[in-house]
């Protein structure tokens, strides 16, 4: 219809106040249904710094005498995993010590899903061991890999160093596909097909690694997939054969990259880094734009940091398993051996170094724990600043005795813990000491921190929570009496702690 030109700014003005509502509105549904207070994977979605926006969460809380315990539920007898909150579901790796479901029997990794609110047990995805030797998937560790959440697909690598997208509902709303070979794969091999239950996992697409690039998995899966455009990027998991002295698969990658919506491999790192694992290759990838610059960063079983450029595909759609670019390498411990490693297994005095957490990437600087493997290498470690944008050393600061955490950075300062029984507050600026806490017990975890809080659990199985900041305040002392190797999670106003056999979720009492 005709509108006369009088009317026309009236019109318009119209326009731009329907489409600030609508936008209001979109932004309202979308941030509705992501849950804004969920924890859907490992730390900080890319840069994995390990801290948390929630907010009015316990200071204070007590497994024995169940102050401030909302509820708390049995899973494995060993569980290494970190849980992982999205859309009113908790994901949380372990074993099948405290079985769920009669027929599962014996030895399995196990990938447990709760209701958040209640705790309440709704399916699993089991999968036997892996058969050619007990050095690809350890006695009893079960899954260690926590999940990645985006939307309704969770992503995960299980025992048997398979990339598998999960259906959140398993097979509550059917068998969706496009793979429908749950049955089989949750079986023992030389054993008939299970019949698949209500309680069993719906299994969407499946990548085997050990097929598809011939990686040798040791010691089972321990990665934490990053999610970036439309593709996942994995460490692989590879290491040492059962001699702990020799690298089976030379070739094998350590960093791929899965199209996300099919499960197809489509790229991997080419650096020649498998021949010079020490042990294996233990940490997960990150990401952050660098001035402009879209970089994802890794570090190697060999103990180098890497940064990437994100995958492309080509134009005519020709790669398969297209090369990862590399723009930058970093070595943290170069006067560490470098050729025929494996001469110094069990040395420790004298080894290379390799890193076990995740490089977490803050205003430009990428700060990562490293040092000699804490079960065949030397007792060294350290917390390392690294220039983003080139890849060169800020500054260095000694740890206490290896490292298997990742950092949590926040105003400024640096939480990072170690085995040798020590928790650090560091400036992040300059890389000195504010000051350290004896934890009495060696830290697998890594540090979280919330609401002006830092929380973090020991192998002891105690769990300290300190006040944030450059006075050292602790807040909160507990004996769980179990060990705890997850980092705590935090999601809507809860606290998650995993232990070897329970999944405890604290909350603070309503006044």
């Amino acid at each position: 219809a005709h509108i006369s030109s009088a009317y026309l700014p009236e019109v318009r003005a119209s326009l731009r106040r329907l489409l600030r509502a609508l936008n209001c509105t979109f932004a309202l549904l979308f941030a509705t249904s992501l849950h804004a207070g969920d924890q859907p994977q490992w730390g900080q979605r890319d840069t994995r710094n390990m801290v948390s926006r929630e907010r009015n969460l316990p200071a204070t809380f007590d497994p024995k005498t169940g102050a401030n315990v909302k509820w708390v539920v049995p899973i494995g007898t060993e569980s290494y995993s970190t849980p992982v909150v999205a859309n009113g579901r908790i994901y949380i790796g372990t074993n099948n010590g405290q079985p769920r479901d009669p027929k599962h029997k014996g030895d399995r990794g196990v990938l447990m899903c709760f209701e958040e609110k209640t705790g309440k047990f709704l399916w699993q995805m089991v999968a036997p061991k892996r058969e050619d030797d007990q050095y690809y998937d350890w006695p009893n560790t079960g899954m260690s890999s926590p999940v990645t959440v985006e939307g309704n697909r969770v992503y995960h690598v299980d025992n048997r160093g398979e990339v598998v997208c999960l259906d959140p509902k398993a097979l509550a709303n059917g068998n969706d596909g496009p793979y429908r070979d749950e049955a089989r794969h949750m079986t023992v091999r030389e054993k008939d097909p299970l019949e698949l239950g209500k309680l069993d996992a719906d299994i969407l697409w499946l990548c085997d690694l050990v097929k598809t690039v011939g990686i040798w998995s040791h010691d089972g899966a321990h990665s934490s997939i990053l999610v970036h455009d439309r593709y996942l990027y994995v460490n692989s998991g590879t290491g040492v054969d059962n001699t702990h002295r020799k690298i089976r698969t030379p070739d094998a990658p350590s960093l791929v990259v899965i199209d996300k919506n099919t499960g197809q491999l489509v790229a991997r790192d080419q650096e020649g880094i498998a021949p010079n694992i020490f042990h294996c290759t233990w940490s997960s990838p990150s990401f952050a734009t660098v001035k402009g610059q879209p970089l994802i960063f890794f570090a190697g079983g060999n103990g180098i940091l890497y940064a990437f450029e994100p995958f492309k595909p080509a134009r005519n759609g020709t790669d398969s398993q297209a090369a990862l670019k590399k723009v930058w390498q970093y070595d943290p411990d170069p006067n560490g051996p470098k050729e025929q490693v494996h001469r110094f297994t069990s040395n420790r005095r004298e080894s290379p170094s390799n890193v076990y957490g995740m490089p977490v990437v803050v205003d430009g600087r990428i700060y990562l724990a490293c040092g000699g493997d804490l079960f065949w290498g030397k007792n060294e470690a350290w917390l390392k600043c690294i220039d983003a944008a080139t890849g060169k050393e800020v500054w260095s600061y000694p740890l206490e005795k290896h490292v298997l955490s990742t950092p949590a950075v926040k105003d400024g300062l640096i939480y990072i813990s170690d085995c040798g029984r020590m928790f650090h507050c560091v400036d992040a600026k300059t890389g000195t000491r504010i000051w350290t806490q004896d934890v009495r017990g060696d830290v697998w975890a890594s540090p979280m921190v919330s609401d002006g809080k830092v929380y973090l659990g020991t192998r002891s199985g105690e769990f300290w929570v300190f006040a944030e900041g450059r006075e050292k305040r602790v807040l909160n002392h507990v004996e769980f009496g179990d060990p705890i190797s997850g980092t705590a999670t935090m999601a809507n106003g809860v606290v998650y702690v995993a232990t070897m056999r329970n999944l405890f979720a604290f909350q603070a009492a309503k006044r």
